[in-house]
């Protein structure tokens, strides 16, 4: 909570853990924004956990990149409950082409602090893999985000 002492009035400015946690992704967002592109799945991963490792619902969401790899934008694009997401490929692959990506890394959190991918999870990303070869958007990484821990399915070989 800070504080701000003016002539006149005294502020309280308070932030929620939603703020915070916006507020550090933001911060981590410009970090990996000023070292360049993104080299490995681990500093991805970091980012992404201050994005969506606490939220009590799934959201799945994909960080678009240039041709060498540097973050153009980063989108929570499906919100789902506590143990789904609904993830539809014309949406990803709009928002690739809106945003003139090279390369995407897929992303998508589990409340349940579990981050082993499921069965549907890399068909999934099988699937949007498919559909964004066709226009020429490489798929890097599909990570999933679960409290403090993550995996990386690329670093698995499946992606």
């Amino acid at each position: 909570m800070k504080r701000a002492n003016d002539i006149r009035a005294q502020y309280q400015l308070t932030m929620d853990e939603e703020g915070i946690l916006l507020a550090a992704s933001q911060i981590l967002e410009r970090r990996l924004q000023r070292q360049g592109a993104i080299t490995d799945p681990s500093g991805a991963a970091d980012f992404l956990k201050a994005r969506c490792a606490g939220l009590p619902h799934e959201v799945f969401g994909v960080v678009f990149l240039d041709t060498r790899h540097r973050i153009i934008a980063t989108e929570h694009l499906f919100q789902g409950t506590i143990d789904g997401c609904e993830v539809h490929p014309r949406i990803v692959a709009k928002q690739a082409l809106d945003h003139n990506a090279a390369a995407v890394i897929f992303f998508h959190n589990h409340p349940s602090g579990e981050p082993e991918p499921s069965a549907a999870d890399r068909a999934l990303t099988a699937r949007l893999k498919q559909s964004l070869a066709l226009l020429d958007v490489r798929v890097l990484d599909h990570l999933v985000v679960a409290g403090t821990s993550h995996v990386s399915m690329a670093a698995r070989g499946w992606v």
